[in-house]
Parts: structure tokens; C-alpha cells; sequence
């Protein structure tokens, strides 16, 4: 019989957390972002303290919103270590994984291209991301990112569309479902943060779930909001291939994949060289912004 994982490693993201319900509460620096921060927060410190009631020894939390600095901290069992910005590597954006066995995907959202609430893959420039011709959602670029360290990928929340969208792609991988469609007044926080708790420690129990590691070749297009200008001034800018007003891209593994998207949608040649700058620039705007949602929280009577 397999032990239950006692290193968790947990990404969390905040289009599917309790509290964010628009577009503006994704956004950085708005009253709704800041409540969404708090509201995930307190999502997240649920989770938490489950786990180590379970037995759970360690647990790190990587904040994968925006900027990487959406969590208060204080909030949440100072046992869990929380990364906060993006890290250039091993795995991009998270870091060393070396420790975690298993990995949980709390406040997901589904791919671009589909009905998801907020919908969209890495970037909200991106209108449709197919591999293979079918929707590419982010859960497949991180957990395959993961996969080199052994990490499986043993639970999953987020709307009901990205939980479809997961468990498709991702064998015997546990979810629970957030349901935004009757909006914020009708829905019990306390009650679905309780019930999403249990949830995850249930995973726990999941032995089923293996390293998510797709097999190539893919085939991969990616369609931009901005048309067809845009789509040329990427693809030249990366030596990528066009095809219309789509850009192709091919790879033979995910986390090939992955490292390419993040040129396309995040970087420029200046900035991929400069990049322990770059990050160390987008990670000071990060700490700026919660430092600027908790004052902005107190004053609204909303943290004390």
C-alpha cells in the first residue's frame, strides 16, 4: 500500500479562488483584486492547515497569479513556505521543486478558447491555443514541468470547465469544482473552503496519479487577440513559423513547449537576456502591489 506524499508542493491562482468574480478582480491594483487576494488567501491557508492536520511535513505554496504576489502570508500557517514572484529556473516561474512529491492546482481557470469563467492560457492575449488541434489549458504546461522531478499531480480546483478540461488530459487526477454562475451573493465561502480542504486531503489518497508527461510530436497554434500585426511582429521577433494569422510551433515535449510560450507571451530578445533583471524588476512591482492591497484592505474594513 503507497504512503500518503508528505511534501506538497501547491500552485495557486486566483481566477478560481473564492473572491475573484470579474475581470477587475484580476486585475493589479483595484479594490476587487485586493479582496480576490484576501479571499484566495484565506482559500489557500484552508487547504493548509488541512494538510498538516493530515500529517503532511512540508508544503510550498507558489503564488501564480500576475505578478507572483497575491497571498498574505500571515494569514496562513507559518509552517508552509509561500514563493511569492517567478523564478527563472530549473522549472520556469516556480523554481527548485526538488523537495515536493506531489502537486496541487488550487484557483485554476480553463484554457483560451473555451467558456471557462476568465478564461485564457498564460496570457489574455492569446484568443485560442491548440496542440494537436485541442485546447491547450496551463494545468498541462505546469504539471509536465513538474514531471522531470518525479511530481505527481494528485488534485485540481477551478470552474467546472477547467476541471473538465484537466482530468481529460491528466489521468486520475482528483478535482473540485468552483461554481461562478450565480455570481457572488449566493455563494458561501466558509462552506466551500471547508468542503475544498476535505477535498484535498481526500487526494492525499490518491496513488493512482503518475508524473504527467505527454508524449510528442505537437503540433501547437496560437491565435492572438491583437489579429494578424501582431501575430507577424511575434513570429518574427522568434524566428517562429505564420501561417495566416496564426503562429506554429512545434515541440516534442511539454516542458519544451512551455519554455517557448513563455518567450512568446512574456519576453522580448532584450529581456531574455537581462532576465535575472527582469524578474528581479517584475518581482519589486509584485511586492509593491500586495503591500498595496493590505493597506487598501484595512482601509475598507476588510483586514484588520
Amino acid at each position: 500500500m503507497n504512503k500518503h506524499p508528505t511534501r506538497i508542493l501547491i500552485l495557486a491562482d486566483l481566477e478560481g479562488s473564492s473572491a475573484c468574480w470579474s475581470y477587475v478582480a484580476s486585475s493589479f491594483l483595484t479594490d476587487e483584486w485586493a479582496r480576490a487576494c484576501l479571499g484566495m488567501s484565506q482559500d489557500v491557508s484552508s487547504v493548509v492547515s488541512a494538510l498538516f492536520d493530515a500529517g503532511v511535513a512540508s508544503i510550498t505554496i507558489k503564488d501564480f497569479h500576475r505578478t507572483g504576489y497575491n497571498l498574505f502570508a500571515d494569514l496562513i500557517d507559518a509552517r508552509a513556505r509561500i514563493v511569492s514572484g517567478y523564478r527563472q529556473g530549473p522549472v520556469p516561474g516556480v523554481g527548485n521543486p526538488a523537495n515536493a512529491q506531489a502537486v496541487m492546482f488550487l484557483g485554476m481557470h480553463a484554457a483560451s478558447g473555451s467558456d471557462g469563467f476568465l478564461a485564457h492560457t498564460l496570457t489574455s492575449r492569446i484568443a485560442r491555443l491548440t496542440v494537436n488541434a485541442r485546447l491547450l489549458a496551463e494545468v498541462e504546461l505546469f504539471a509536465a514541468s513538474l514531471a522531470p522531478w518525479g511530481i505527481r499531480p494528485i488534485f485540481f480546483s477551478g470552474c467546472p470547465v477547467a476541471c473538465e478540461q484537466a482530468t481529460a488530459v491528466i489521468e486520475h487526477l482528483d478535482c473540485f469544482p468552483i461554481d461562478k454562475s450565480s455570481g457572488p451573493q449566493s455563494f458561501d465561502a466558509s462552506a466551500w473552503r471547508s468542503a475544498l480542504a476535505q477535498a484535498a486531503v481526500k487526494a492525499l489518497s490518491n496513488s493512482n496519479a503518475k508524473p504527467y508527461q505527454p508524449v510528442g510530436p505537437m503540433e501547437v497554434s496560437v491565435t492572438l487577440r491583437e489579429g494578424k500585426a501582431a501575430a507577424v511582429r511575434l513570429a518574427h521577433r522568434w524566428n517562429f513559423e505564420l501561417a495566416g494569422e496564426h503562429i506554429r510551433l512545434k515541440a516534442d515535449q511539454m516542458d519544451q513547449l512551455y519554455k517557448s510560450l513563455i518567450k512568446l507571451c512574456y519576453l522580448t530578445p532584450l529581456t531574455e537576456n537581462m532576465l535575472p533583471l527582469a524578474l528581479m524588476a517584475s518581482n519589486l512591482r509584485g511586492r509593491f502591489g500586495i503591500m498595496w492591497a493590505r493597506r487598501r484592505l484595512r482601509q475598507l474594513g476588510c483586514l484588520s
